[in-house]
């Protein structure tokens, strides 16, 4: 991992075990899962919300109020709203996907949960899912969620990682 990227995923751990640990105490961990998950898709589909992170000609206050507005709209949990507001006022929200996936990480090892990315040359029917699931599962020992892609490269078969293992 290069210097900058390692700066930044430390960045991110440390908002995220701070975010973590706070819903924990009051109990909002499912409020917080539901609120990554929205965020992570908005950051997926809003070319405008990267700009708005990224954007070294926008103010710190005006970062603030984008991004107090975006969590306004998605109604995301209170202590989000508060992190990802102490984010744009540090000029930090660039750390926002390592943030994403450091709170993923916490929230599944929380409920004893891996997950397994997928690469199959074909779409894999619900039902595939959930017996690959399961049969990863007998062999790591914790449930199992299933990350699915299509990668027509493939000629047959699956390619699975779980963690660092192939």
């Amino acid at each position: 991992m290069s210097e900058p990227a390692s700066i930044s995923a430390g960045i991110a751990e440390r908002y995220a075990t701070a975010v973590f640990e706070i819903a924990q105490e009051n109990n909002g961990l499912d409020a917080l899962e539901s609120g990554v998950d929205d965020l992570a898709a908005a950051l997926s589909e809003s070319a405008d919300l990267r700009n708005v992170m990224q954007s070294p000609l926008l103010s710190r206050e005006e970062q603030g109020k984008a991004i107090g507005a975006v969590a306004d709209k998605m109604g995301l949990a209170p202590v989000l709203r508060q992190v990802l507001g102490l984010m744009a006022e540090k000029r930090r929200l660039f750390v926002m996907p390592q943030l994403l996936t450091a709170l993923r990480a916490l929230l599944a090892a929380h409920r004893n949960e891996v997950t397994a990315d997928v690469a199959s040359a074909v779409a894999l029917t619900k039902a595939q899912t959930e017996r690959l699931a399961a049969i990863l599962s007998k062999n790591v020992g914790k449930s199992v969620k299933v990350n699915a892609t299509v990668d027509e490269s493939l000629i047959g078969g699956l390619v699975v990682k779980v963690g660092s293992k192939m």
